[in-house]
């Protein structure tokens, strides 16, 4: 041995650092008053993280109960294209829930972790609205609405639903399902032990029984895995994107800032409550 490499030893060797990426609340186009989740406001931190060149690989902290299926699919999307970029191994860490689209993205990942009590799956598509063509009738207001093509007036509540209204938005939730059971299926592929038909109905089962179905490849946290994987000196650095200011005009006497605020928090808590959380 050189008495360069002797040297060479004898210096303090760097603690490897994993950036985190934390992936928190709905999916949707538009982030919401308290947060939410969409590619315009994560890719900052994701172009960030797979930069980091000593990083060993990248972890994905994922606490979602799902929202936009197109969202869902262009962060996943991101996800992979820059891990494929700058050959980085991605590990994802599902905490309360990676349920319907936070699950799509957590198949990004080419690991999967869960803590026993994590929601995990709900590989399904939903839709949700009201009818209140009854109500507006009771109080004695008109509905008038004109369109220029007779399908538009998909799902327009103040009309009662028709049979062809049913099934057109049946066939569009179907199509969507198909594009989710097939990313699912080439992520997580021979990992899959449970057959499909089980896995593909929208059910979602907790950290523990979702491993040996294979939607998840064990049980722990960030912190344990990357001392496992890059030992006890591994430091975890946590990612941002864009910093969110609070939504004072909230507070402003905006009636419809105000209306449209609670309506987020109301469908947040919605989404929440459809896997009991």
């Amino acid at each position: 041995m050189g008495m360069f490499q002797c040297m060479w030893n004898l210096l303090p060797k760097r603690a490897p650092v994993v950036p985190v990426v934390r992936l928190e609340g709905v999916i949707a186009a538009r982030t919401g008053p308290f947060g939410g989740l969409n590619l315009n406001s994560l890719a900052p931190a994701l172009e960030r993280a797979f930069t980091m060149r000593r990083a060993p690989a990248v972890f994905l902290a994922i606490n979602s109960p799902g929202g936009s299926p197109v969202q869902s699919a262009l962060i996943a999307g991101r996800i992979r294209a820059l891990a494929e970029q700058h050959g980085k191994p991605v590990l994802a860490f599902c905490e309360d829930a990676a349920a319907s689209g936070g699950y799509w993205i957590a198949c990004a990942a080419d690991e999967i972790y869960a803590d026993p009590a994590s929601v995990l799956g709900s590989i399904g598509v939903i839709s949700a609205g009201f009818g209140f063509q009854e109500a507006i009738g009771r109080l004695g207001i008109e509905r008038r609405l004109r369109t220029a093509g007779h399908e538009k007036s998909l799902s327009d509540p103040f009309r009662p639903a028709t049979p062809d209204d049913e099934a057109r938005l049946a066939e569009v939730l179907e199509a969507l399902h198909v594009e989710f059971k097939a990313w699912v299926r080439g992520r997580r592929g021979p990992r899959l032990t449970a057959p499909e038909d089980a896995l593909f109905t929208g059910r979602f089962w907790t950290g523990r029984q979702a491993l040996p179905l294979g939607l998840c490849d064990g049980l722990a946290d960030a912190r344990a895995e990357a001392r496992r994987r890059f030992g006890d000196k591994v430091r975890l650095l946590p990612v941002t994107g864009r910093r969110r200011s609070f939504p004072w005009s909230l507070l402003g006497g905006a009636g419809e800032s105000l209306a449209r605020g609670a309506l987020a928090v109301a469908e947040e808590r919605a989404a929440w409550a459809r896997i009991g959380l």
